[in-house]
């Protein structure tokens, strides 16, 4: 096999390692991101708290694993975590719902291929989501707590996390069924196909970002591996090819700057790959999406290795994979935590979040290059079917 994708994703790895990996306040057996390189004395000492940046990066450290397994990666991800526990007041969740999903979906891939599990951390964010439903408000599953928003990337995953969870108490495929086809009932652009951002007092809040299209591509893909319902496999058809059409010029994902949205694209990369080698079905239709989406995740990754800067002998990404990447200084306003959302430093570039979608996407390369649908249509078993528990 071809170790192009996994040498490039390995170069973002200790990239990212080299640059941000930190003990958290002088703990033994901790490790956080810092959140800027290079960085700011505030941001070594951690004074920052970005919640989701950290579930991404603990997530890209599995990604790793999977793809090379190390000792001492698997040590790595038990000192993320642990870190993350600490930073965030010796508690798993927050306010925010989407956050608590990127956690959650990290914590359960670490039990089911690292073997490093957190059951109760699982099951209190388990509940979160299931009890946060709230259909007669007009969800979904509102963007944090007492608010009146509710959102694809809250919705999306949440869901994609209770399609794989199962507890003693029982599965949760019907409820991410319900969140799918509330996110269908709701969001969809008729004109593009699209996934508008949400919905607060019955009016549409009409953005379209990569990341709300990723993550539904996810749940959808998720849904139709476990329940072989065929409207979840068409609606990931029609996404795929309007994330084509709409958001992918000259075939890469389109960025969204640094800050939050220093993830976007990187998250869709992750979803993409998901449905490029898990998608079932041989129908014509099937194959024509499993490649697509293999392609959208194959000429983005080459885009963004060909528009890397080289510092130190390491890779160094830009916010948008279709354009040179510019090295970052200290100097410069920094991200910025501003209404319920981070804004991006003034050379996004500086932001952690910006070098993990780059990672992410190298990943996911390594992913659709590494299993390819096979010529009868069939797929490998994906990774949502292990056998592994907490």
């Amino acid at each position: 096999m071809d170790q192009v994708w996994g040498n490039r994703a390995a170069s973002a790895e200790t990239a990212v390692t080299t640059r941000h990996l930190a003990r958290l306040w002088g703990l033994p057996g901790t490790q956080l991101g810092v959140v800027a390189w290079p960085p700011a004395k505030s941001d070594k000492r951690f004074r920052t708290w970005h919640y989701w940046w950290q579930a991404h990066l603990l997530d890209c450290l599995i990604d790793a694993q999977i793809r090379d397994p190390q000792p001492e990666r698997v040590a790595r991800i038990i000192r993320q975590i642990r870190g993350h526990h600490f930073r965030n007041n010796l508690s798993w969740t927050n306010d925010y719902y989407d956050d608590m999903a990127w956690l959650a979906l990290a914590l359960e891939r670490a039990a089911r291929f690292v073997d490093v599990s957190k059951p109760r951390a699982l099951d209190k964010l388990d509940d979160q989501f299931v009890g946060a439903w709230v259909p007669e408000d007009g969800g979904g599953i509102p963007w944090r707590k007492q608010d009146q928003f509710f959102n694809a990337p809250a919705n999306g995953p949440a869901g994609i996390f209770l399609a794989r969870y199962v507890t003693p108490r029982g599965d949760r495929l019907r409820r991410a069924q319900q969140m799918a086809d509330w996110i269908d009932s709701t969001l969809v652009d008729p004109d593009t196909h699209l996934i508008f951002d949400g919905i607060k007092g019955g009016s549409l809040v009409r953005a379209q970002y990569t990341y709300c299209q990723g993550v539904v591509v996810g749940l959808e893909t998720e849904l139709a591996v476990r329940t072989q319902d065929e409207r979840h496999a068409a609606r990931v058809h029609r996404l795929v090819a309007a994330i084509d059409e709409h958001m992918c010029p000259d075939g890469v994902l389109a960025g969204a700057g640094g800050g939050d949205g220093g993830l976007f694209h990187g998250v869709t990369a992750r979803y993409l790959a998901l449905a490029a080698t898990a998608l079932p079905g041989d129908t014509t239709e099937d194959r024509a999406t499993r490649e697509l989406a293999r392609s959208l995740v194959l000429r983005s990754a080459e885009s963004a290795w060909e528009f890397r800067q080289t510092v130190d002998g390491l890779p160094l990404f830009g916010p948008f994979w279709d354009r040179a990447a510019v090295i970052p200084t200290a100097a410069g306003r920094q991200a910025q935590f501003v209404e319920g959302a981070v804004n991006a430093s003034e050379v996004p570039e500086r932001d952690l979040s910006v070098q993990l979608s780059s990672w992410m996407l190298l990943e996911a390369a390594h992913t659709v290059d590494a299993v390819r649908t096979l010529d009868n249509g069939s797929t490998p078993a994906p990774e949502t079917e292990s056998d592994a528990d907490d």
